[in-house]
């Protein structure tokens, strides 16, 4: 637990579980009669709302991401390196909202929430999801703050797509959008490593057809492997190699199938350790709203006819070491923007660590996520 609350952090934040009447059509063509959406907010709003900046998660974040729930807390929020007084983005000046994307299991309404046409859990029947959803429910949800026209929608990963999908859907109600690790739609590859992550959650004996629930039962065993799985391609070969080399847990090898090696060791812990905290059917949502994502496809696979419309300034960053969502597909972004004559600004930060890179606090992309965010504060008048 902290000793003490540093002074650059939020400190401790209560979140809120706001309800949502309105029927959402979805775009699977289902509908939803109303959902709960769990959010927490940092800073002050101020007088015209001007101030007030969007951060989209990826794929299995939520919506603590600075300062603490509790002081006993061992661990801040997931973007605490980033968002707080004084840093990249300066609660001080900037109003921050955080959601817990819908089909989530941290509060929004999602799989192992209760049906209410039947009284029981929605499991794998709560319907497929989609980021153009997202970007609807988090519209709703700026309604509902009073909140017009962010002053900068932010996002890495599946938020980085996020982000985007607002300046195209929404285009007068940000000012400044920044994409962060992120890609214009997913490879071949990618999906495949969706994939797997799902079959191995699928075939866990656990899982029931998703009727787990139910059955007073988790698909322990298949939500470990796609962990496993899934962390593997956030960290880099010079991260696996620095962090781990092919140290032995015990100094000397078994010879059985025991986790002798550090890097199984840390990845049965990553497993485990998911596997108590994330529901398996939001798992599944989550890694197909990914697969699902290419706002090109409706203008005949044109990124730029895409983005044409679009109105925000941009910010498009990347990792040299993120084969994810690597340097390459943030150029496509850049270089479709260019095509449509937008305004945007490209960092590349070298850095060993891979795609989880976006998540820490690495100096160069911490400075320049904090220049370009004293951009938006100051044009919000802050």
């Amino acid at each position: 637990m902290p000793e003490f609350i540093p002074e650059d952090s939020v400190g401790i934040v209560t979140p809120q579980h706001l309800h949502f009447s309105e029927p959402l059509e979805l775009k699977c063509g289902k509908v939803l009669p109303g959902y709960n959406l769990m959010i927490e907010t940092y800073g002050q709003l101020n007088s015209d709302h001007s101030n007030a900046v969007l951060i989209c998660h990826a794929l299995t974040g939520d919506h603590h991401a600075a300062g603490y729930h509790r002081m006993e807390d061992r661990k801040p929020g997931w973007w605490d390196v980033a968002i707080g007084p004084g840093k990249a983005i300066d609660t001080n000046r900037l109003f921050v909202v955080c959601l817990n994307n819908l089909g989530g299991c941290k509060g929004s309404s999602g799989p192992s929430d209760t049906n209410p046409v039947n009284g029981l859990p929605w499991g794998p029947e709560f319907p497929l999801i989609t980021v153009d959803d997202w970007v609807e429910t988090q519209a709703r949800l700026a309604d509902r703050l009073g909140i017009q026209q962010w002053a900068a929608v932010v996002g890495g990963s599946l938020g980085g797509m996020q982000t985007l999908q607002w300046a195209i859907t929404y285009p007068d109600r940000l000012k400044h959008a920044v994409a962060i690790a992120t890609a214009p739609k997913l490879s071949a590859q990618n999906i495949a490593f969706n994939e797997v992550a799902r079959q191995a959650i699928m075939s866990d004996e656990a899982f029931h057809d998703g009727h787990y629930q139910a059955k007073g039962t988790i698909p322990k065993k298949g939500l470990m492997l796609a962990r496993m799985v899934g962390h593997i391609t956030y960290l880099s070969d010079d991260a696996m190699r620095q962090k781990f080399g092919r140290e032995l847990r015990a100094g000397n090898l078994n010879f059985d199938f025991s986790a002798e090696f550090q890097v199984e060791s840390y990845l049965r812990y990553q497993g485990e350790n998911f596997s108590s905290r994330f529901d398996a059917n939001s798992y599944l949502l989550m890694t197909k709203a990914l697969d699902y994502f290419d706002p090109a496809a409706a203008y005949n696979d044109s990124l730029a006819a895409a983005l044409s419309s679009t109105a925000a300034k941009f910010m498009v960053m990347s990792f040299t070491t993120d084969w994810r969502f690597s340097p390459e597909r943030s150029r496509e972004i850049v270089d479709a923007l260019l095509a449509a004559g937008k305004d945007v600004s490209y960092l590349e930060i070298d850095a060993p660590q891979g795609h989880d890179a976006f998540l820490m606090d690495i100096p160069r992309y911490t400075e320049g996520l904090k220049i370009y965010m004293d951009r938006v504060a100051r044009e919000a008048g802050c």
